[in-house]
């Protein structure tokens, strides 16, 4: 029997969210890599010692996300509400493979045509390297004028290299021009890669990409323990976003469902009905098990098609976390199966006294709209003081990506004037692989071998923490007219429903309901007005 080999990882070809497809373009894209710091708050740039080998936006994405979400001693992560973070992971690794195979060739480039004749490509890269610290408006007129020098210098050298005869003055003759020459092959290198890159660029975003492949997962033997590794982080990180142990950041809110921009409370004592002496007692969590059953009950309406679709309810534990905090840790122990907290455990959670420091039991009710661009989170919490039982109903919302992300290739273009006719002006359409362009890949080629040396010479991106895929470029839903509508009315549906199993519950143990029962309805027509509001800034 033949041996076929490893077979190549590949995800399922439809990724689960749009946020997901526009999120993994960018490990494809090309450009300024400003616009990810642009984007997202807390983001940051660690300068380079070398303009030159400055990242573009895809090359800056990919080594960031992997050396985040794969490094063998990362800090937790925060859960991705509405997008496939394994997904956008591979894309990045298909990508990075991609740009390996480039750099390959472009370091054989390197060192036949420049390290070579060394002195005439240093000459060819002080010219660029001068352009590219002279800022976006002289870059230009810097690198042209650059451009001539080195060329006079070469045809100078070329013509009549002095006194040098022999092998070295043959080698003085061609030592400006051969770096020209492997500057042509480095840039037919260039533009086939930047042709594949850009073509998965927009298959992703038209929706007509197949999942990424990920040879590198796939180990080839025993012995390949680098494959495997990959493998087990991967796996790792689609088992990180099942958690259920989330956490509470103040203003920022629950990390990853976004600030809470509500907030209902039914706060009323726990008294006997009319005609019993005392009440029979229950468990928190049995009036939470109530609540559970009745927000399923939100996909089926008495009307057709009125059935709210999508409903994801289940159970949190929250724990809190110092707003300012740049990382978090989960609870270890028996309790916990991986990074779920167990279901017993959860039930001791929400039926424990949370006051103080202590977790904090949630049910949440889930909508993931908009094809992954708007995550909306009702959550609910039971708690108990002496007679005082209190039903809090809090809404999350986290918006959509900016648009920017849903952009799909286009060729750069430049309003020049017309020749003849100055007072008009015409579009041009720039090549995508420039010569500054051609020039910084063949140059970072050699060092892409040692990313951390590459980090420290040409810059890199510093994610913002606490890190998740997902949240770290969410923008406010309240611009979309439409998302806040969204998140505004199936906050009266969830909130009828946990008052509805509440007086349920409470009748079945003999408690007076009148003051719960007027107390919902208060809160059923505040809701119905209600506009989002900072629930967790306070002015005091």
């Amino acid at each position: 029997m033949s041996d076929i080999g490893p077979q190549v990882l590949r995800t399922d070809p439809s990724p689960s969210s749009g946020a997901t497809t526009s999120l993994s373009s960018l490990a494809y894209r090309d450009g300024d890599f400003t616009k990810l710091l642009d984007l997202s708050e807390g983001a940051k740039h660690k300068t380079g010692r070398i303009k030159l080998l400055s990242p573009n936006l895809g090359e800056a994405f990919c080594e960031a996300v992997l050396a985040r979400t794969l490094g063998a001693t990362r800090k937790p992560m925060v859960p991705s509400y509405g997008a496939a973070p394994r997904i956008v992971v591979e894309h990045c690794l298909e990508a990075e493979d991609v740009r390996h195979q480039r750099d390959k060739r472009l370091t054989l480039v390197a060192v036949v045509f420049g390290l070579l004749f060394l002195p005439g490509a240093l000459l060819w890269l002080l010219v660029f390297e001068i352009a590219r610290r002279s800022g976006e408006k002289r870059r230009d007129v810097v690198q042209n004028f650059g451009v001539l020098v080195a060329v006079v210098i070469a045809g100078v050298l070329a013509w009549r290299p002095g006194t040098v005869t022999g092998f070295w003055g043959d080698y003085l003759r061609i030592m400006c021009i051969v770096p020209v020459a492997g500057w042509f092959v480095a840039r037919q290198i260039c533009v086939r890669t930047s042709e594949q890159l850009r073509s998965r660029w927009r298959s992703l975003l038209e929706g007509g990409a197949v999942g990424p492949t990920v040879p590198g997962a796939v180990p080839k033997g025993p012995d390949d323990h680098k494959a495997e590794n990959q493998r087990k982080q991967l796996a790792k990180l689609s088992a990180e976003q099942d958690t259920n142990v989330v956490h509470y950041a103040g203003a920022k809110g629950i990390l990853g469902l976004g600030p809470r921009w509500a907030s209902w409370q039914l706060a009323e004592q726990l008294k006997p009905a009319p005609g019993f002496e005392e009440i029979r007692p229950f468990h928190a969590f049995d009036l939470v098990r109530k609540m559970d059953e009745r927000l399923g009950r939100l996909k089926r309406s008495p009307l057709a098609d009125g059935g709210v679709p999508g409903v994801d309810v289940r159970h949190w534990v929250v724990l809190p976390l110092g707003e300012g905090a740049d990382e978090f840790s989960r609870p270890s122990g028996p309790e916990m199966d991986g990074f779920l907290m167990r279901a017993s455990a959860v039930a001791d959670v929400a039926n424990k006294q949370s006051f103080g420091s202590s977790p904090r039991h949630y049910l949440g009710t889930q909508f993931v709209l908009w094809n992954g661009q708007l995550v909306i989170t009702m959550m609910t919490r039971v708690s108990v003081l002496s007679e005082t039982l209190r039903i809090e109903v809090s809404g999350h919302a986290l918006g959509p990506l900016p648009g920017w992300f849903g952009d799909k290739p286009k060729a750069p273009e430049k309003q020049v004037q017309k020749t003849g006719k100055f007072w008009e002006e015409r579009t041009v359409t720039l090549p995508v692989v420039t010569n500054a362009e051609v020039v910084r890949l063949a140059t970072r080629a050699p060092f892409t071998w040692n990313q951390g040396l590459l980090n420290w010479l040409g810059g890199s991106v510093k994610l913002p923490e606490p890190f998740g895929i997902r949240s770290a470029w969410a923008a406010r839903p309240w611009s979309n007219r439409f998302m806040a509508d969204d998140a505004i009315n199936i906050a009266v549906p969830v909130l009828r429903a946990v008052h509805d199993a509440t007086l349920d519950v409470l009748r079945d143990h003999d408690i007076d309901v009148e003051r719960f029962q007027n107390r919902s309805q208060l809160l059923g027509s505040e809701a119905q007005g209600i506009r989002p509001f900072k629930a967790d800034v306070y002015d005091a």
